[in-house]
Formats: C-alpha cells, sequence, structure tokens
C-alpha cells in the first residue's frame, strides 16, 4: 500500500466493508486520532522501487474491489506492505501474516522477487545484526514452575536465537 501523493483521501478504506470483521482491532484506528496509518511514506516507497524495480503491489490502495492478493498472479518484482493484522479473505476464512508469508513464499519459489513488509520487535532486528542464527523448536509445552508437569503449549512457534562467539 502506497500513499497518495497529492490526493486527499477521506474515510477510504483498503478493504471493502464487506471484508472487515467489526470487532477486529486492526479496523479501529489509532486510540488518538481514529486514522489508520498504513500507507507506505513517499520517501520509504521511493527508496525501496529505486532498489527493487517494482512491477506489482500486493496489497495496493485503494484495493479495487475484486482484487485479492493472496489469490492472484504476482509481478517479477513485488512489493507486499500487507495488513497489520487479520482480515476475512473473499472466502470468508481468517488470513494474517502467515497466510502472506506463504504466498510470498510460493512466489518466490517461482523465481519472483518479493519484499514484504511487517512490523517486528526490534530486539528481534537485532539479534540478527548481530549475527544471530535463528532455529525453529515448535510449539513449546513449558513446563509448570509448580510441579513441573507439561502445558498444552501456546499456539506459536518458539524461536531460538543462538549467538555463538567469534572464532
Amino acid at each position: 500500500m502506497f500513499c497518495n501523493e497529492g490526493r486527499e483521501v477521506k474515510n477510504r478504506h483498503p478493504m471493502d466493508r464487506a471484508s472487515r470483521p467489526d470487532k477486529n482491532k486492526f479496523h479501529v484506528g489509532n486510540g488518538v486520532d481514529g486514522k489508520h496509518y498504513w500507507l507506505t511514506p513517499p520517501e520509504l516507497r521511493d527508496e525501496l522501487q529505486s532498489e527493487f524495480a517494482f512491477d506489482f503491489d500486493a496489497c495496493p490502495f485503494p484495493k479495487p474491489a475484486d482484487f485479492d492478493g493472496l489469490t492472484c498472479e504476482w509481478g517479477a518484482s513485488t512489493y507486499a506492505n500487507i495488513p497489520f493484522g487479520s482480515v476475512i479473505g473473499h472466502d470468508g476464512k481468517k488470513k494474517g501474516p502467515t497466510a502472506w508469508a506463504r504466498k510470498a513464499i510460493a512466489e518466490n519459489a517461482k523465481g519472483k522477487r518479493v519484499v514484504m513488509l511487517y512490523p517486528i520487535d526490534k530486539w528481534v532486528l537485532m539479534m540478527l545484526a548481530a549475527g544471530a542464527k535463528v532455529r525453529n523448536l515448535g510449539d513449546v509445552r513449558w513446563c509448570a514452575t509448580e510441579d513441573g508437569s507439561p502445558g498444552k503449549g501456546t499456539g506459536r512457534h518458539i524461536a531460538a536465537f543462538i549467538l555463538e562467539p567469534a572464532p
């Protein structure tokens, strides 16, 4: 989603109202002013466009009524500023960042470049910049401090960040 330069955009939403779950905090907007800060700033867009020469936007704004970035074919170089939460897809199912990651991986497997944006915690970027290797430990069934019995798991995969000493 790119910012619209020189165009006033009021009460527009990148997804039509029929595809929005009414109680999803993702659609409420900023707590201070109610605005939806989703569009890529022009300076960042230009910087990325210059480097990656995008020929396709997987999450255009405004979104055409019949467009679904998760089911269409992507371009040779795709920009994907995906929703920062879950939305209800054309099939009536909840779609979140995992669905977008799967689509990006599938398009990349076809020999295409994908640049996908998503907010993550700063500490993750710090660990990666420091050279950490990441290992997926799966859905760990953590043990209770009281008696050591295993829990049900969190429903989320746990990442191990490994920093090895320099040789």
